[in-house]
């Protein structure tokens, strides 16, 4: 890395906790918004990092601002209320939207960060909180190919592996229809185990079966410790967060005319344990609430 940058972060979440250590580690000069969905930040503060009351604030000390927010009315709130990002966004400053959203919504944000002079590129994440503060995430990338060649090498502060989906809003495209595939497979995996028990199925002759057949790969083994031992940290990812994805995905199929028929299915069942009061539980948890049916 040439540089250094003086970074502005909206989102000290799970992940954004992670990119905020990652960047610090990294050299780079750190501000963030204060807010109560933050994670714990005396580490942040210890270490140089700067707090700020106002996304305005962020925008005006920085060359880089990161949102890394829940979702696309966040991403929208932060920028352009009263008091936001746009407020005090320098001309040339570049917004990095790590959140997952709506790619219509993600192209016209692109549109108005563009009309007021700065530079905007989606860039959507894949793996966990742990890849995120070892600076190993996976992002995708939607940017001219001129930004990301500019920002890349920020990008590499906090992430292993980085792909150029395209233009604006691919980045955030290929995150839901990841993401999509993901959830699609946990929901499967967790109806067939609630499944194979209430068949007299032992869990470890399941997972035996499926680890050496077609239902083998990453998202039975991030079910595979709450299978075992009912530890849902392999997959530390809500409920609530789940129905949004797929929603999202649903919307983006939608907007483009695809087939979404399984998807529809698919976000009924996450929509009914959210309206059963279990939005704040963790993906895997899903088994155990399949099971008590």
């Amino acid at each position: 890395m040439s540089r250094t940058y003086r970074v502005g972060m909206v989102g000290v979440g799970l992940m954004g906790h992670g990119i905020a250590l990652s960047l610090l580690r990294a050299g780079h000069d750190l501000c963030f918004l204060d807010h109560p969905g933050n994670q714990p930040v005396d580490d942040l503060l210890g270490t140089g990092a700067v707090r700020k009351l106002t996304a305005r604030e962020v925008a005006e000390a920085s060359e880089v601002v990161i949102l890394c927010v829940t979702g696309t009315p966040q991403v929208e709130s932060v920028l352009f209320d009263a008091g936001g990002v746009l407020d005090g966004l320098r001309p040339g400053t570049v917004i990095v939207d790590c959140s997952t959203a709506i790619p219509r919504s993600t192209e016209a944000t692109a549109e108005r960060v563009a009309a007021v002079g700065g530079r905007f590129m989606d860039a959507a994440m894949t793996r966990t909180p742990k890849e995120a503060a070892e600076g190993r995430l996976n992002l995708i990338v939607g940017a001219s190919d001129e930004l990301f060649r500019d920002v890349r090498p920020l990008l590499e502060s906090f992430s292993e592996h980085i792909t150029h989906g395209g233009p604006v809003g691919s980045g955030h495209k290929l995150k839901l229809l990841h993401n999509y595939v993901s959830l699609g497979f946990t929901a499967v995996l967790s109806e067939a185990t609630a499944a194979a028990r209430k068949a007299g199925i032992a869990d470890d002759v399941f997972l035996e079966v499926l680890g050496n057949g077609g239902g083998g790969g990453v998202v039975l083994e991030r079910l595979r410790p709450f299978i075992v031992a009912e530890d849902p940290s392999g997959f530390r990812f809500s409920l609530a967060n789940t129905l949004k994805d797929v929603g999202y995905y649903n919307a983006m199929a939608t907007d483009v005319g695809a087939s979404h028929h399984v998807a529809e299915i698919i976000e009924a069942l996450y929509r009914e344990v959210n309206d059963q009061g279990h939005g704040e539980r963790l993906v895997p948890e899903l088994i155990q609430l399949l099971e008590a049916r």
